[in-house]
């Protein structure tokens, strides 16, 4: 019974063949991977990145995407699956996402969801909102983002929508520009128009949030940075260099070492930065989960014990 201990309660929800989705939310550093990967061998299932960046082959190190060692014989899905030359929106990942999530649960009736892309799973969990678009007024904001930059497009943002403005990656112009988009379109707030009724799944959803006391966390990134920088992430970012100026490159860690490599920074100085902008960033993904008014916070512990955590709960939650 993928783990589960075997009662009557249970027994009455496999033989309904419900499907539920295990998600582990967390921001980056946090443990997802470990955890995702013991709560899989546990339901005896496959695990689905949602980790933006993970995806691409190209991006090893600066991606902290989890090694085969690291990921001990469960089946991933969503790493490695694509190239930096071949960019997943968050619509493309609902799509191809689904699909994932129909052929296995032919097989089984758990799986697990782990990231730290909010937008990523609030799409497969949820479905993407009906949001207008207008090719012209894009064409327009796209022209103002390539004279000026994001700063002032960030300040309308903030302007007009502060509540997304707190969530939103400042790194990533493209998400910034769909957001003004909308909001020129419609003069409505962006995270208004993202409130719209979630689509009907086939499976159940349960989310469990890995949840940090803050100066544990920054210190956990601090440190996976100076690994990354020992592990050859400059090489890396070297080996990426021709394709800079694809959206999948503008992002923490790759960004600030092309600026590195640029001599715009010194290499202490790049380093500084990318420490700083990843726990800017780890500070926006904790404010999108505390949206999630259906997950569960599972204080950081030994594996085992948040195991227990989740386990009991999603047991309890099956029985009622």
């Amino acid at each position: 019974m993928n783990g589960l201990p075997f009662t009557h309660d249970t027994y009455y929800f496999y033989k309904k063949n419900i499907k539920h989705l295990i998600v582990i939310e967390g921001p980056t550093a946090s443990g997802k991977t470990s955890l995702s990967v013991e709560l899989a061998k546990h339901f005896n299932t496959s695990i689905i990145s949602a980790d933006s960046r993970q995806f691409y082959r190209e991006l090893e190190i600066g991606t902290a995407k989890p090694s085969k060692e690291e990921q001990s014989g469960i089946q991933h899905h969503f790493i490695d699956s694509h190239s930096v030359t071949d960019e997943i929106s968050s619509a493309r990942f609902e799509k191809e996402g689904l699909k994932i999530l129909e052929k296995q649960f032919n097989s089984t009736n758990i799986i697990i969801l782990v990231g730290g892309s909010g937008m990523f799973i609030d799409a497969l969990c949820n479905g993407l909102d009906n949001i207008p678009v207008d090719t012209n007024i894009k064409q327009q904001i796209q022209a103002e983002y390539d004279e000026y930059g994001t700063h002032s497009l960030l300040n309308e943002l903030k302007e007009k929508d502060p509540v997304y403005f707190e969530t939103i990656d400042t790194n990533n112009p493209a998400r910034i520009i769909r957001a003004i988009e909308a909001i020129r379109i419609t003069g409505k707030p962006y995270s208004e128009l993202r409130k719209s009724q979630p689509k009907t799944r086939p499976f159940q959803v349960h989310k469990y949030v890995i949840n940090h006391e803050r100066t544990l966390l920054y210190n956990r990134i601090n440190l996976r940075v100076d690994l990354m920088i020992q592990a050859g992430l400059i090489d890396e970012v070297k080996a990426v260099q021709q394709h800079r100026d694809l959206s999948s490159l503008n992002t923490v860690g790759y960004k600030e070492l092309f600026d590195y490599l640029d001599g715009n920074y010194t290499l202490e100085e790049a380093v500084d930065k990318i420490k700083q902008n990843t726990r800017r960033y780890a500070k926006r993904q904790l404010t999108w989960f505390r949206r999630h008014q259906d997950a569960v916070w599972v204080d950081f512990d030994q594996n085992s014990k948040m195991m227990d955590v989740i386990i009991n709960h999603f047991n309890t939650t099956l029985q009622k």
